[in-house]
């Protein structure tokens, strides 16, 4: 099932092996874009060890006209259409959002853990960053959470100023020292 995230894209929940493969193919995006040199291979093991049905995924798809734009990811059209596609034209699957559990270790309390977004750079600054965490509050707060928690790196500017202009603020600050 799929609905409209923003005007010309949509969401659609995922699950499964199929699931796991994209994760870790946008995983990879969303590293290699930070850490261009960095490697990666233990990315497929995060995936591993934290997705399962209590770890919901959503893909979000746009509409394809021609071959000639670039896509990330294909799906085929009767696999995953939309109501309002046309039959003869593909969708790209061009973001993601995958979320998670954390505990808060003051309250004890369960909450939600956005622990993947991510918009392929061509659909960027259209709104679909924020319509996932909007959507992500929603689920959040439709099973019971009182909060939402996820991890943004210093240096992706973007993102942390569109998590500050959603009302996020810092909470704790993580440090790492090489050894």
């Amino acid at each position: 099932m799929s609905a409209q995230l923003i005007p010309g894209y949509w969401l659609r929940s995922g699950s499964g092996l199929d699931s796991r493969a994209k994760l870790v193919k946008f995983m990879h995006r969303t590293y290699r874009e930070l850490y261009p040199d960095g490697e990666l291979g233990h990315l497929a093991q995060t995936v591993e060890q934290y997705f399962s049905n209590q770890t919901p995924v959503w893909w979000v798809e746009c509409q394809k006209n021609s071959q000639e734009e670039a896509e990330i990811l294909p799906v085929l059209p009767e696999q995953y259409l939309n109501p309002q596609s046309q039959a003869q034209n593909l969708q790209s699957v061009v973001g993601c959002l995958w979320l998670g559990n954390a505990i808060d270790q003051t309250t004890g309390e369960r909450y939600a853990h956005i622990f993947l977004l991510y918009v392929a750079p061509e659909h960027r600054r259209l709104g679909l960053g924020a319509a996932l965490v909007i959507h992500a509050e929603n689920w959040a707060r439709e099973r019971g959470d009182r909060q939402i928690g996820l991890q943004v790196f210093l240096s992706n500017q973007p993102a942390v100023n569109l998590y500050q202009k959603l009302g996020y603020q810092s909470h704790s600050l993580s440090m790492l020292k090489s050894l």
